[in-house]
Formats: structure tokens, sequence, C-alpha cells
């Protein structure tokens, strides 16, 4: 038997239950500690992008956009799937800033990544810090992005709003959180291009009719 943290998790079998057009559902048959297997089920995504978009006057500047799932409008970064083939990260946040916000910026760096529930899915987002800040202008939106509301808000405002609840998107806590703590610690922050250990890929394989991992 293993010693705790030796064991290989092997996927022995794999079955679909769905796949629909940003996720699919998987169940996996996993080999665990001691002999034992156990069907583990997991929601594949695209994964995305976000950003934490910091003018000169120390703003950041967020979205208010309806989420149908809560039923109601969320605060949230600027923010959009990787849901084009071979596009880098930080080509897709260039792309949805322009999109959402209709900005660019001139400068870019990586803020934090975040596995937003490991517990049952792969989707995983990376937030950027982008500065230098001009205006490009914005495309037609379609959809709840038709009903987005773009808002400039002070740094410290905006953490007071995590902190209070008022902010409760994960995605933009992670972000709005590590760039204040990035802030107070002096940390020099990662290339807008380093490695992404846990970008998800499993789901655009399967869109473009390639096997996920594990698959039967």
């Amino acid at each position: 038997m293993s010693l705790p943290g030796e064991h290989e998790f092997d996927t022995v079998a794999s079955r679909d239950v769905y796949s629909g057009a940003i996720v699919a559902l998987r169940v996996d048959r996993v080999a665990m500690p001691g002999g034992r297997e156990a069907d583990r089920e997991v929601v594949e995504h695209h994964g995305a992008v976000a950003v934490a978009v910091l003018d000169d006057l120390d703003r950041l500047v967020m979205i208010r956009q309806y989420r149908h799932p809560l039923g109601r409008r969320l605060w949230e970064l600027p923010a959009g799937l990787l849901d084009e083939p071979g596009e880098a990260p930080l080509e897709a946040a260039r792309r949805e800033l322009v999109e959402e916000t209709g900005l660019a910026a001139d400068d870019w760096s990586i803020l934090v990544d975040v596995a937003l529930s490991p517990g049952f899915t792969d989707e995983s987002v990376r937030v950027f810090l982008a500065t230098g800040l001009h205006d490009v202008g914005r495309p037609d939106a379609h959809d709840e992005e038709a009903d987005l509301e773009i808002a400039r808000v002070p740094l410290d405002d905006a953490v007071g709003m995590a902190l209070r609840g008022e902010i409760v998107n994960a995605t933009a806590v992670s972000g709005i959180l590590a760039l204040a703590a990035a802030r107070a610690r002096g940390d020099r922050l990662r290339p807008a291009d380093a490695a992404w250990v846990d970008r998800p890929d499993a789901f655009t394989r399967r869109k473009h009719g390639r096997a996920a991992p594990g698959s039967a």
C-alpha cells in the first residue's frame, strides 16, 4: 500500500453523460487507495480569462452583468471563455476587454490563477492585470452583454465591497484581493505569457473531435 501522497489516482473507465454549449459532464471510475474504485463526476469547461483593469486614478473598471443561475446582476471583472481554438490566454483577455468595455491596455501581467471548484469541475480562470488604458470603442453587444453596466471603482472601495459581500463573483473576489495583496507585499507579478499548468482542455478537445482524458 502506498504512503499518503504517493497513490496514483488512475482513471480505469469513463462515460459521457452530457455535452452542451459551454460544459460537458462525464463520470470517471477512479482507482482509490486500498484497492477500491469510486465514481467521480467531472464537469468539463472551456476555462476563462478575466482582467483587473486599473486606470491611472487607481480605479478598477468593473462590469455589472445579469447571471441567470443566480437570477440577479453581479459586479464582476471583464471576463470571457477560452472557446477559440488555439487562442492564447493573453489574446483572449485582450479580446474580451475590448468587447466588454471598449478599452485596450498597453501593460499586462498575471495576478492569479483560480481553480473555481476542483472537487467536480476542471474550470480554471486566469486573472490578468491590465494598465496603460486607451479607448478603442466597444462593438455592438448582444444578449446579457447588451444590458451590461460599466463603472470605475477605486481599488480600496472594491476590496471593501468584496469583504462586505457586495462582490461575490469568485473570479472578481480573487482578482481584487490578489491585487490588493500584491500591492501591500510589493510582489513582482508573473509575466503575461507564463505557463498555466491547470488550463483546461478536455472540453475544447471534445468539441473539436479529440477524445477527452480518460474517455473510454
